[in-house]
């Protein structure tokens, strides 16, 4: 497990402990969506960011890797599906653990949508990747959506808590789902959860000021960051809203600022002084 506590630490750098990471495999789900025709512009542009990772299917993987600052952490999305399929929320997987080392992978991330006929068998694909990655070293991120014809309301606040929690249950290393609207029972979810949790966009955000506000809050509540996409690329100006978005991650309260860095000094001092 030595591999993985490694590999995740780069996904939380100090001083903020918080991570940043774009998603821009929803091509295989919409199809010619806009905004994504943009992706080497994005990839240029968090190139000199302070971004932690980017998530790809494998063929963009295999396109754009080598493009990728060697710092820069690659995700890579194991299921998919398209909106067009019956039902519209299946995810199946369609990218091995081996091919997504040899692609370069960091991480791997893997879809499940809950309230359905086929959860089970996304949770058995789960439980079966997260096997297989351990015993190589890669760090599982569950994306979890309640989406089915059981599910009344997607971001009921129960709703968002229990995906919390499954992802905590079945041993996911980072866990993301959307922000519920509901301080209290995300807040208590995300505490009890042994993973971090990252705030996924969920639905556009045409304003990107209500995106600011809405991440900032689930940052309040105790997130360790997010895993956004669409909000991203589809904004008209999608490096701007990029930039603020990790300034406000990154951001930390200047009392908590100065004791990391307070913690940070005392752990070089007897390095320093040897």
């Amino acid at each position: 497990m030595i591999g993985i506590l490694r590999k995740l630490k780069r996904f939380f750098p100090t001083p903020s402990g918080r991570a940043v990471l774009l998603s821009l495999d929803h091509g295989a789900n919409e199809g010619m969506l806009s905004g994504l025709n943009r992706m080497p512009e994005l990839l240029e542009h968090i190139a000199t960011r302070n971004v932690q990772g980017v998530v790809l299917n494998k063929g963009y993987a295999r396109a754009h890797g080598l493009s990728l600052p060697p710092s820069l952490p690659l995700v890579m999305q194991l299921s998919a599906g398209t909106r067009h399929g019956l039902p519209a929320w299946n995810k199946a997987l369609v990218c091995s653990i081996p091919e997504a080392l040899r692609l370069g992978a960091d991480a791997v991330s893997v879809q499940i949508n809950i309230g359905n006929e086929l959860e089970d068998r996304m949770l058995a694909d789960f439980g079966s990747v997260t096997e297989e990655a351990h015993q190589h070293g890669l760090p599982v991120m569950a994306v979890i959506y309640a989406k089915g014809e059981r599910i009344v309301k997607e971001l009921d606040p129960s709703l968002i808590s229990h995906c919390i929690r499954l992802g905590g249950e079945l041993g996911a290393d980072l866990v993301s789902v959307p922000y519920s609207g509901d301080r209290q029972s995300f807040a208590r979810a995300v505490q009890s959860c042994p993973a971090p949790v990252l705030v996924a966009g969920g639905p556009g955000h045409p304003n990107p000021e209500n995106l600011l506000n809405m991440i900032g809050e689930a940052l309040e509540c105790g997130a360790s960051g997010v895993s956004i996409g669409r909000n991203v690329f589809q904004q008209e100006n999608p490096q701007e809203v990029l930039d603020n978005l990790i300034a406000l991650v990154h951001s930390l309260p200047p009392d908590e600022a100065d004791t990391e860095s307070g913690a940070e000094a005392e752990q070089l001092a007897p390095e320093q002084g040897a």
